[in-house]
């Protein structure tokens, strides 16, 4: 049995609809999926309680889906089952985004558990390489596209980000802590032009980070994606191919083309 350790939006339905029947979908305090009923919402001084609980449930394997921050732990309200988890807990939360993900997975293999990822779970998430909009992108864009590449990877060197803005071989933008759709804010362009009064294009870049575990934290775009790069004067997303996941491709697809930009899922070169 298969149960989600669901986060912020909406990829814990996407999965739930693409399911041969229902996981049991839980939730970590604070961190409320979109278009989902949650079976159980836990918080992280209980985990070990709730592992316990799952195994008696049947659940063998789990799965992250959604974006979940690091919360804040309570020492006095830890129980004793989560006690042998604890110096993996801490070292996760102490730890760089990857170095976390890699704890929390640790953990949930330590008690048992198969952790698979979203984009196993379902495959269709992941759009085959090529550029399906109407929209074009020109060699100036191809240029920027393996400019992006660069700055992801070497952002990966500090665990920073997976996403950035690049226009005319600069980085408008980078992503931090607070996400995509806070880096694109920072960009949303005035009346006269773009961000900076003068700029007309540019692109949003996305990919994983080289070394990351894909069973959990790929990146994901969908149709709000396309309105916060429009919104931030950008004319184009490219998406690593096999990389990064779409929710609702044919409404990403339809929303690019009726703003004349192009999407471009891109081999890594």
């Amino acid at each position: 049995m298969l149960a989600l350790i669901a986060g912020e939006g909406a990829l814990p339905a996407a999965l739930v609809e693409r399911l041969p029947s229902r996981p049991m979908i839980l939730s970590l305090q604070g961190f409320r999926p979109d278009g989902v009923e949650v079976d159980r919402v836990f918080r992280l001084e209980k985990l070990g309680s709730v592992l316990k609980q799952l195994r008696r449930d049947g659940v063998t394997e789990i799965c992250f889906a959604g974006g979940i921050r690091r919360p804040q732990i309570n020492p006095l309200a830890i129980d004793l089952a989560t006690m042998p988890y604890l110096p993996t807990v801490k070292k996760a939360l102490a730890a760089s985004d990857d170095g976390a993900l890699r704890a929390a997975i640790a953990v949930l293999e330590q008690a048992g558990f198969a952790v698979r990822a979203a984009h196993e779970i379902a495959p269709d998430l992941l759009p085959p390489a090529g550029i399906p909009t109407a929209a074009q992108p020109d060699d100036k864009a191809r240029k920027d596209a393996a400019r992006g590449q660069a700055i992801v990877e070497a952002m990966a060197g500090a665990d920073i980000g997976q996403a950035c803005a690049v226009w005319r071989g600069q980085a408008l933008s980078i992503e931090g802590i607070y996400g995509t759709d806070w880096m694109l804010r920072s960009l949303r362009r005035r009346p006269d032009g773009g961000a900076d009064g003068s700029r007309k294009g540019g692109l949003l870049f996305k990919a994983p980070k080289p070394t990351q575990d894909r069973r959990a934290d790929l990146p994901i775009i969908g149709p709000k994606t396309v309105e916060a790069v429009a919104e931030a004067g950008l004319t184009g997303i490219v998406v690593e191919a096999g990389g990064v996941m779409v929710l609702h491709r044919e409404q990403v697809i339809a929303a690019c083309d009726d703003r004349g930009m192009y999407l471009w899922v891109r081999e890594r070169a």
